[in-house]
């Protein structure tokens, strides 16, 4: 589906447009500009006790147009894509600038070839409402039908797709056709005076197609299943103990308290615990850690990033030695280096930023049981909720939402109202075991960064850490 031509043949944004826009954007100077085009169509719609109580279609274009002069940027957008529109922002964004004569245009604009990282059958534009609410009505249904405590269900889906497009003023041009979707069911349920709720979702770039009735089924299940657990769970006693994250969505703590730490604007105003720690050991030899762009259909997948550099698999701690942080273009010129694939942005209103993609542990040499028989009292901890990361010192605290104690090398009682509190530098410096058994999360992931939202994707396989401290909600 990719049409590199697509902004030109819907919006008359041609080559020639591209060229005095970026001439306008250079007349005072500056390094570097990019204009950043992007029309995305969001759809949503949800259900609530057995009837569709909400439905919802947003449509947004413009283009941000960007200059940069040594560190500082000048940053504009425009929600019409007329010349007109589009110079009389590019005017603003250049007032950054200063000093040297104005920067040329280049002198021709080629297409750089991209990846198909996440190919679809349709597009969701030609997915009509009729064939996504029997996937909703059958969530709903088997729910209901799986207990007689759950008392709620919520369905919602979520699905869309942008086009983009970046053009520099190194004459770079590259196109993305980014799809999107998330199917997320939350269940309520009662026993006695007890009520409790948990929820399941899985998504990504992916099409229609993904979303069969086996897919459906699952959904709910877990749903249902995660909330009943609920009433059997126990509150454990707190104080630091070994606890062990279970392979997938325990990723969100590695993304939060630690893969923050390793995007490359924090370190290069020496706002990170990993400013200095290049080339330095920061965990065990069998610690690895990977963002990575290119893991197909994953909500953290981009063909290319949103500056228009191609993207790749970064290795950020290479058996235990950190080896580069996440760069976007200002970044990468500051530390010397080519740029990862990491510059992101939410919108076309959004100058970007360094974030990650899909980060997650690499496999390490121990089973999953073997790790487990070697904890005499801690907890297992499956996903998490309502986290919160001070991402420079990487101190955080996450609530667990499923889990369970782990007595005697073995797992017993399931937990609630837990609380991990730490510091991600420090809980990876005490990982002390590491699984065989990684496994990417798909779940409807949102990083957020200095008012920003972007999709991303995590993974971990079972991992032991020697001590974090527990403690108790309530």
């Amino acid at each position: 589906m990719a049409n590199p031509s697509y902004f030109e043949s819907h919006f008359g944004v041609d080559d020639n447009v591209l060229r005095r826009t970026i001439a306008t954007a250079m007349e005072r100077g500056g390094d570097f500009c990019d204009l950043f085009f992007q029309q995305r169509t969001s759809n949503m719609i949800a259900l609530e006790d057995n009837e569709v109580n909400r439905g919802l279609r947003v449509v947004s274009l413009g283009v941000g147009i960007r200059v940069v002069q040594d560190d500082a940027t000048g940053f504009a957008f425009s929600e019409e894509l007329s010349e007109a529109s589009m110079r009389e922002a590019a005017t603003v964004a250049a007032a950054i600038a200063s000093g040297g004569g104005p920067g040329a245009a280049p002198a021709a604009i080629r297409v750089t070839p991209t990846r198909d990282l996440y190919p679809i059958r349709t597009g969701w534009a030609d997915v009509p409402l009729e064939q996504k609410l029997p996937l909703l009505e059958r969530i709903n249904n088997r729910a209901f039908a799986a207990d007689s405590r759950v008392r709620k269900v919520r369905v919602r889906f979520s699905d869309g797709e942008s086009h983009v497009l970046v053009v520099d003023s190194d004459g770079r041009k590259a196109y993305d056709h980014r799809p999107m979707s998330v199917l997320f069911a939350q269940c309520v349920a009662q026993d006695g005076d007890r009520r409790e709720e948990n929820y399941h979702n899985i998504g990504g770039r992916v099409g229609i197609e993904l979303y069969t009735d086996a897919l459906a089924d699952e959904i709910a299940d877990e749903a249902v299943r995660r909330t009943l657990l609920l009433f059997e769970a126990v509150r454990p006693s707190a104080g630091e103990m070994p606890v062990v994250l279970a392979a997938g969505s325990s990723g969100i703590l590695l993304h939060e308290a630690i893969g923050h730490g390793m995007e490359a604007d924090f370190n290069r105003k020496g706002t990170s615990i990993y400013a200095d720690r290049i080339s330095k050991p920061i965990a065990e030899p069998f610690v690895s850690i990977v963002d990575d762009g290119t893991v197909p259909s994953s909500r953290g997948a981009i063909n290319i990033d949103d500056e228009g550099n191609p993207v790749q698999r970064t290795v950020l701690v290479d058996s235990g030695i950190l080896r580069t942080y996440m760069h976007d273009r200002i970044s990468a010129r500051h530390y010397g280096v080519e740029p990862t694939g990491n510059g992101r942005r939410e919108s076309f209103r959004h100058a970007p930023l360094p974030r990650m993609r899909a980060t997650y542990m690499e496999a390490g040499p121990h089973e999953r049981e073997e790790i487990i028989r070697s904890v005499d009292r801690g907890i297992y901890a499956v996903s998490f909720t309502n986290g919160q990361v001070q991402i420079g010192a990487g101190d955080f605290t996450f609530y667990i939402k499923t889990g369970y104690l782990i007595e005697q090398g073995k797992l017993t009682a399931p937990i609630k109202d837990v609380n991990l509190i730490g510091n991600g530098p420090e809980v990876l410096r005490n990982v002390c075991m590491v699984g065989n058994d990684p496994e990417m999360d798909r779940g409807g992931w949102t990083c957020g960064k200095a008012g920003q939202s972007v999709p991303v994707s995590l993974g971990m396989p079972t991992v032991k850490v020697s001590a974090i401290t527990v403690g108790g909600l309530g």
